[in-house]
């Protein structure tokens, strides 16, 4: 192996699940998180699809997070009035019966940062990279505290904001906001009628809300509201609990669905975020320098897809490196077999976010069309291009592409 080592950039989903990916293909890697502390604890829930649990399969991590999280088979798709609009499979099963997960983001944080470590995976806080030069045999990583990180590759996991992708294409594609607005949390002694097995969404008047039983006497939602123009960060932030439930309350007063109570219950929330979709840059890789995750592309948490891509991206990205020598080369095919299924479900996540902000029109003509839609995603090979990719991990990568991902 030529390659040398790893700088990862990032230690969020896609930094720790990069460097196990690269240990399993024979190349150390070294995490590199900006911030001075962990991210334990932080955050609500998300989606991990069937895809991105089949990616953790191909390097023993797929049942430590479905340990941790809960299977949700099922989706049930409401109006505000709380009539059903379709109740339906949320994704493709795989044939060993690996289902879609609702996991707590602090959860699956916890469990890649303490396999990786585990491992053997190193991981450096504090070190905000801020510059990268690369050498004859190599890179050299720079830090904002004044240190340095030499290595043979440099690898962006670091989200959206990436400073690696800043070096790799500053001409790239920016964050995009969707017009949606977003926050989540818990709530404990508020009885819904709600399946275990199924997430509950629901088109309101106002706003978007959805909701889940997380077992005994605790339910997840999250709600999104239109907003234009998009509000700033200090904006979002200076929004204190107190105004944010009262806000909520009034987005969601002329609904009939549980979201007053769940809301008026909740008292542990996450603040308001702007959510954004970003397409992937026309390269993904510049020398010694290559993306994965949301550091290439941002598809907004509508999709459900976020994290599940990062994994198939961490898998594949090893995967070339292991069998192609030359970097340059390797981060090439990386791209190619990448780069048309990350456009496919962002445009997809495009249409989910068009949906949830409709206007009056838009939501008779949306209530209208769902039972159709729905329909056609009860057919199993409707998903399967989604939720059905597959990564031959071990199977050497090769220049067609029929070989690689089916």
């Amino acid at each position: 192996m030529t390659h040398g080592k790893a700088l990862i950039i990032g230690a969020g989903i896609a930094g720790p699940v990069t460097a196990m990916a690269l240990q399993r293909a024979g190349i150390e890697a070294s995490i590199y998180e900006a911030y001075p502390t962990t991210a334990a604890g932080v955050g609500a829930f998300m989606g991990l699809a069937a895809n991105g649990l089949d990616a953790l399969n191909a390097i023993d991590l797929r049942a430590q997070v479905q340990e941790v999280g809960i299977p949700t088979p099922r989706m049930a798709l409401l109006n505000g009035a709380g009539k059903v609009l379709a109740e339906i499979a949320s994704g493709l099963s795989l044939p060993d019966g690996t289902t879609n997960l609702t996991i707590r983001r602090a959860d699956l944080y916890q469990v890649l940062h303490d396999e990786a470590l585990r491992r053997g995976v190193r991981v450096e806080y504090d070190k905000r990279l801020v510059g990268a030069d690369e050498t004859p045999t190599g890179v050299v990583a720079q830090f904002a505290d004044g240190s340095e990180a030499e290595g043979g590759l440099l690898i962006g996991a670091d989200g959206m904001r990436s400073i690696v992708r800043s070096l790799v294409d500053s001409r790239g594609p920016t964050p995009e906001f969707t017009g949606l607005v977003g926050t989540g949390g818990f709530t404990r002694g508020v009885q819904i009628s709600a399946r275990p097995d199924t997430f509950y969404f629901s088109f309101c008047k106002r706003g978007f809300f959805g909701y889940m039983a997380f077992g005994h006497d605790l339910v997840g939602w999250f709600a999104n509201e239109p907003r234009l123009p998009e509000p700033t960060g200090a904006e979002l932030a200076a929004i204190s609990p107190e105004e944010s439930k009262e806000r909520l309350l009034r987005l969601f007063a002329d609904d009939s669905i549980p979201a007053r109570a769940l809301i008026e219950a909740s008292t542990d929330n996450v603040g308001w975020m702007p959510m954004h979709t970003m397409a992937a840059p026309a390269h993904w890789h510049r020398g010694r320098m290559v993306l994965t995750g949301d550091a290439a592309h941002v598809t907004s948490p509508s999709s459900g897809q976020g994290a599940s891509l990062a994994m198939e991206d961490a898998v594949m990205l090893a995967r070339c490196l292991r069998d192609t020598p030359d970097h340059g080369h390797a981060f090439t095919m990386y791209q190619r077999l990448r780069q048309a299924r990350v456009q496919k479900v962002y445009h997809d996540a495009k249409r989910v976010n068009a949906s949830k902000a409709a206007g009056p029109i838009g939501r008779v003509l949306r209530d209208l069309l769902m039972p159709l839609v729905a329909k056609r995603m009860a057919n199993p090979e409707a998903l399967r291009w989604l939720h059905g990719y597959h990564i031959e991990f071990d199977r050497t990568v090769s220049g067609d592409l029929s070989l690689v991902a089916s």
